[in-house]
């Protein structure tokens, strides 16, 4: 049965009523009449039609004489709309002007709005006229009590009638309120002094496990528990004494954490009858205040170290430096150019952690530079080489990578080497590792990380790329796999993880973009304050083939960038002449100054001066090798 049908129904119901019956809404709109209304009070179609407004009904029940002379009709309007707004149960009777008898019974509606149903008295009105006129024997007392009678029974009926009402409100609010606790996702009850529970919602068991549903009538420790009562024995005791409390603790071992608030019912006497229980399953939140926690671990870290990653990032540019000068003298075996370049890998791997570790709060950004995987793949086999066992090999192999890659060198070192490590733990005492790196097409570097250990477990394959997820317990933070997804994902790549018939499988796929050819070696202007520094980064622009011309000033440095056939600027961000990288800049291109800028920092990320600087020019991070600078300065050519 549609609407329509069913108004149409309810409105034919109500037109066989023989009382005037009106509703208006909260906001004095009508609802509901019926034609018993209509012809009582002689109102045209438009005020009984829904929607019909309040207040113009009144006016025009006052214009047509219905409550008599009323003076200031504006004002008998406004007052008849504040009684609507305030409105409350009542029953009344009054004479018509037409000299009828009505009578008025009003109630309010829980929503809003009230109901009112007028019933013609005209005839009870006219006996009670005519029993005292033709009853003279009849004591005028008796009559006047008879009609005080008549008129008493009319309210009480009206009065009675509100009381049900109101207990059909207050069974419908009960009903609501219970199914509203019934819904919370919380266990609400009430116990009293006695520790019995006097009402229960029904959520014990999603709090405790293996709980009674229905405890109604049970004792706190039969309900709960031996395990659950002890613990919040005392706090129950706590609010039988009028102090309310909220407290957790932890069930099953551990594996759950329960939150708890206890406060107390008062009494009319003041004194404490019972107590209200409100307790929650938290495990989610107290897993969510562990990671956030950790998190403020870490920017803590990060502030502590930000300030010494500047430092330390000059000490291992100077470090890259030297060993560059090393490795050119003449007659070098070839155990010293094995050391050096491991010592030079270890530096920039410093540089690395050093770059991760100040910006531990921040989600890492790619840095892209022409990467020689061949040169990569060494530096990772000298990295991981003290850390693999004798009875396990690893086998790295290159197809189709005639050219440098542009990718992050740093991320996809740090990806291999967990990736390395990862297989290494997974294999017991004797097997191999096997790394192969090729071109799928024109599309993709895949790089594909096979062992031989025991492989991904059921759960690990649905939830090995998740943060924080280990099968190593203590030893592991759960987080290798889910940088090396995070990577990928940056890179605008993708990560497949898999067993096959002989252990664990890795395969990371990202873009394959390589690199163009070298430019031309131009003039550039080094601005660098640390001589040690200074010294390392000019011998490494002079390796790549620049000519280099350097200063230890900005006032230098200003008056050098006024040489014409400079091409290229590479400027430290702080300065000791108490001006920054950037301030400097920006006088030289106001000097005429068009070439492309480079800015060399180790100051982190979340360093303002730093943002600044990122925000107008290429950074390059200390500490850098000379490929690195090599494809800095290219990438700064537009």
């Amino acid at each position: 049965m549609d609407d329509k049908t069913t108004q149409l129904m309810m409105r034919s119901g109500l037109n066989l009523i023989q009382q005037a019956l009106s509703i208006y809404d909260s906001d004095l709109r009508l609802t509901v009449s019926n034609r018993r209304f209509q012809e009582m009070f002689t109102l045209p179609d438009r005020l009984v039609a829904p929607g019909a407004p309040f207040d113009e009904t009144i006016r025009h029940l006052a214009q047509n004489g219905e409550y008599g002379d009323v003076g200031d009709l504006d004002a008998f309007v406004q007052s008849k709309i504040d009684q609507a707004l305030d409105f409350e149960a009542h029953y009344v009777e009054r004479q018509r002007a037409n000299g009828c008898w009505i009578s008025i019974e009003g109630s309010p509606l829980r929503q809003g709005g009230w109901v009112t149903v007028y019933t013609d008295i005209t005839d009870i009105k006219q006996s009670e006229a005519l029993l005292r006129s033709h009853s003279a024997k009849l004591s005028g007392q008796l009559l006047r009590r008879s009609e005080q009678l008549t008129q008493t029974n009319r309210e009480l009926a009206a009065t009675i009638s509100a009381l049900e009402e109101a207990k059909h409100q207050l069974t419908e609010s009960e009903a609501r309120t219970r199914m509203t606790t019934e819904m919370t996702p919380a266990h609400i009850a009430h116990v009293d002094r006695d520790e019995v529970y006097t009402y229960s919602n029904r959520r014990l068991r999603e709090v405790i496990s293996n709980r009674p549903i229905d405890i109604v009538g049970l004792t706190a420790k039969q309900a709960l528990g031996a395990e659950a009562y002890v613990k919040i024995k005392p706090h129950l005791d706590r609010s039988f004494d009028g102090d309310p409390s909220v407290f957790e603790f932890d069930m099953d071992g551990g594996a759950r954490r329960v939150r708890v608030a206890f406060t107390p019912d008062m009494g009319p006497e003041g004194r404490v009858i019972g107590a209200y229980v409100l307790s929650m399953d938290i495990t989610a939140e107290a897993q969510a205040r562990a990671v956030i926690m950790q998190t403020r671990k870490r920017e803590l870290a990060a502030q502590l170290a930000s300030g010494l990653a500047h430092d330390f990032s000059n000490l291992l540019t100077i470090i890259l430096g030297l060993q560059g000068q090393i490795e050119r003298l003449p007659n070098l075996p070839a155990a010293a150019l094995d050391i050096i370049t491991t010592t030079k890998a270890a530096a920039l791997r410093g540089g690395d952690l050093l770059d991760r570790l100040s910006n531990i709060s921040d989600r890492r950004n790619l840095a892209i530079s022409a990467v020689e995987i061949d040169t990569l793949f060494e530096t990772v086999r000298a990295l991981t080489a003290a850390t693999l066992p004798k009875g396990i090999t690893l086998d790295l192999t290159i197809t189709g990578m005639t050219k440098p890659i542009l990718l992050d060198h740093g991320f996809l070192q740090d990806a291999l080497i967990n990736m390395i490590l990862n297989a290494r733990d997974a294999i017991v005492i004797k097997g191999e590792i096997f790394i192969t790196a090729r071109n799928r097409g024109d599309t993709w570097l895949e790089i594909q990380v096979d062992d031989t250990g025991s492989g991904f477990t059921t759960e690990a394959l649905d939830c090995a790329l998740d943060p924080f997820f280990t099968t190593k317990k203590g030893d592991g933070s759960g987080l290798g796999l889910t940088m090396i997804y995070d990577f990928a994902q940056l890179s605008g790549g993708r990560v497949r993880i898999e067993n096959t018939a002989k252990g664990a499988r890795v395969t990371l796929q990202l873009p394959l973009n390589f690199a163009g050819d070298e430019f031309e070696p131009g003039l550039i202007l080094l601005v660098e304050d640390i001589p040690e520094i200074r010294d390392a980064v000019r011998n490494m622009l002079r390796d790549i083939g620049h000519t280099v011309l350097e200063a230890d000033n900005v006032t230098e440095a200003l008056k050098i960038a006024l040489v014409p056939g400079i091409t290229h600027v590479l400027s430290d961000i702080m300065l000791e002449d108490g001006i920054t990288g950037v301030e400097m800049i920006a006088q030289m291109q106001q000097n005429g100054l068009q070439t492309p800028v480079t800015m060399m920092t180790g100051l982190p990320k979340s360093d303002p001066n730093r943002q600044a600087a990122e925000a107008r020019f290429n950074i390059l991070t200390k500490p850098f090798s000379q490929a690195q600078l090599s494809a800095t300065l290219k990438a700064a050519i537009p």
